[in-house]
């Protein structure tokens, strides 16, 4: 590929809309460029690399047994509305009308189109098992696209879905997909962490993710040192021991003006009701938050989240243990709905569906039997104290929506946690039997009885492991590509304008490619070494080849971009030294 033909144009600023390295880099280096918010358009050399990671998916799912096939990404309303997703996706999905007024939508994953695909053309236990996957694009109508192709309203995913008889069968699928899954991502080369997932809307049992360690990564995960991983969504809380009422003081409410945050009430405590032991502290508080849940039928239902006061909610432990509903601020309107909360000291005296309000009520489960609080008296500038759970309030159950902090005790007792980023690269499901029942996916077993078909599913981001790659390997210059995804294996840059110069690269060329080596050549007459340079340092191909002035002793550079290492190589050894290096 000669670069004076080559369909590019490299840039020297960072796109105005980029917040993360690859975005940036790929855009300046001319891989992607960008369409709309959320879409992007790929060019030459994006595709070579975009090609290389779809064939170690290919490879990897073709060792473990799956057959590729091909769904279109516009599809029908029915399979959907039969799962009940066509509501539950909300405003995510893309929907339309064809000509005759019929729903469409633009398909964000294909569980449905699998399982009617097996259900159409199996019908026994001997047909199954079976692992179909494809590599397709998909439509999200993100909210916030951002990070260019990390997080867009069109990428491209593969997906592939496990058929069986038993749950024996599908254990084997996930374990197979699992290792499957490891080979692909170690041999892209990133760092990434396998941790414990929520199912969210897509249901099911098991569920792991495979996330590319990184700061820009826009999930939190966990780890402990004994080895627990999880992403935070899916952390539970170590529930404390009920502790008995016998001896705990009556509750009691007192005046307390102008605290209608947990700094200004801990304060006024501290001032005005001192404790013998030790001072009050946010933890010895109960901050009960109120939001508005609005669910895919477009109803709406306030909900009530009691938690320690040092503690806030986080925002996605919430939206999963609510999916598919989604989370909405409770606004002025809605305390105006509501008589009864005294905005600012809400307790539970008036939360819970057996209430006045009528507000579902539930609690973080740290709020055990037997643990005493300072909370909401329920009046404007009063508070509660001593107010004892199981005794003097309960909920109408718990819930996981506290955030998780560094050094809060591992779930299965490994150790204390740490937090870290990442970003979500690959998801391994066990359905089980959802989609399978809702959709009549059954064969007939060895006894002649109908069965429901067991079911797994598989995501790898395709699209966006390009992007992964970049964000773990980058430096000041531009990107640094590990060799098995990079668009070329060398990039030959001849340094200087004079026609024997041109003419011994012509040669060494024809050399590589002959040794089934792929070489960007850059063979543009006008453009100065400089220039050259600066354009290889930032497209990133893991070997640089400079045919200069070295020329006339039958020598030529070599230069690992990775490492910035140089040599001088004799031409006659060109090839051996290139090929060796795998």
């Amino acid at each position: 590929m000669r670069m004076s033909q080559l369909f590019l144009r490299t840039l020297r600023d960072d796109p105005a809309d980029a917040e993360v390295p690859s975005h940036k880099l790929l855009v300046r280096a001319g891989y992607v460029r960008r369409v709309a918010p959320g879409i992007y358009s790929w060019l030459p050399l994006g595709l070579r690399v975009l090609a290389k990671v779809e064939a170690i998916v290919r490879e990897e799912m073709g060792a473990i047994g799956g057959q590729e096939v091909r769904f279109p990404a516009l599809l029908p309303r029915d399979p959907y509305e039969a799962t009940d997703r066509w509501t539950e996706y909300g405003d995510n999905l893309f929907r339309l009308k064809d000509r005759r007024g019929n729903d469409m939508l633009l398909g964000p994953t294909h569980e449905e189109m699998f399982t009617l695909l097996v259900k159409d053309l199996y019908g026994s236990y001997k047909d199954l098992p079976a692992i179909l996957y494809q590599i397709q694009t998909k439509y999200r109508d993100e909210a916030r696209p951002r990070a260019g192709i990390l997080r867009g309203r069109e990428f491209i995913m593969k997906d592939s879905y496990s058929f069986d008889v038993t749950d024996e069968g599908l254990e084997a699928a996930y374990q197979a997909h699992r290792a499957a899954y490891i080979r692909v991502f170690d041999r892209l080369g990133f760092e990434y962490a396998i941790v414990q997932a929520d199912s969210g809307a897509m249901g099911g049992s098991a569920s792991e993710e495979f996330l590319v360690v990184s700061e820009n990564g826009e999930d939190t995960f966990v780890r402990s040192p004994g080895g627990y991983a999880a992403n935070v969504e899916a952390v539970t809380t170590v529930v404390p021991d009920p502790i008995a009422f016998d001896g705990l003081p009556a509750s009691h409410v007192e005046d307390t003006p102008d605290t209608p945050t947990i700094e200004t009430l801990v304060a006024h405590a501290n001032e005005a009701f001192p404790r013998d032991d030790r001072p009050w502290t946010a933890a010895d508080t109960l901050k009960n938050v109120l939001v508005m849940l609005r669910h895919p039928d477009g109803s709406t239902e306030p909900l009530a989240i009691g938690l320690p006061g040092d503690r806030e909610v986080d925002a996605k432990r919430l939206e999963a243990q609510v999916s598919p509903a989604e989370v909405e601020a409770f606004d002025e309107t809605a305390f105006a709905t509501y008589p009864d909360l005294a905005k600012g000291y809400i307790g539970p005296g008036v939360l819970g569906t057996e209430k006045a309000t009528g507000i579902r009520y539930l609690t973080d489960p740290r709020v055990v039997d037997g643990t005493s609080w300072i909370t909401g008296a329920d009046q404007p500038g009063k508070h509660v104290f001593d107010l004892v759970a199981g005794r003097d309030f309960t909920s109408d159950g718990t819930i996981e929506a506290a955030e998780v902090r560094a050094g809060d005790p591992a779930p299965d007792g490994s150790g204390p946690l740490e937090l870290a980023r990442g970003m979500e690269m690959g998801h391994i499901f066990q359905l089980g039997r959802k989609y399978a029942e809702r959709l009549g996916l059954q064969v007939l077993d060895e006894n002649g009885k109908l069965v429901t078909v067991t079911m797994g599913s598989y995501g790898i981001g395709v699209s966006r492991a390009v992007a992964a790659v970049v964000e773990g390997s980058y430096d000041e210059s531009g990107i640094v590509w590990p060799r098995e995804v990079a668009p070329f294996d060398i990039h030959l840059v001849v340094a200087g304008k004079a026609p024997e110069l041109f003419e011994g690269a012509d040669a060494i060329v024809a050399d590589l490619e002959a040794a089934g080596l792929e070489v960007l050549y850059d063979d543009r007459p006008k453009m100065s070494p400089g220039v050259k340079f600066k354009d290889a340092e930032l497209i990133g191909v893991p070997t640089i080849v400079v045919v200069g002035k070295g020329l006339v002793d039958g020598v030529v550079e070599v230069k690992d971009r990775a490492t910035g290492e140089r040599r001088d190589v004799a031409v006659g050894d060109l090839v051996a030294t290139l090929t060796a290096q795998g």
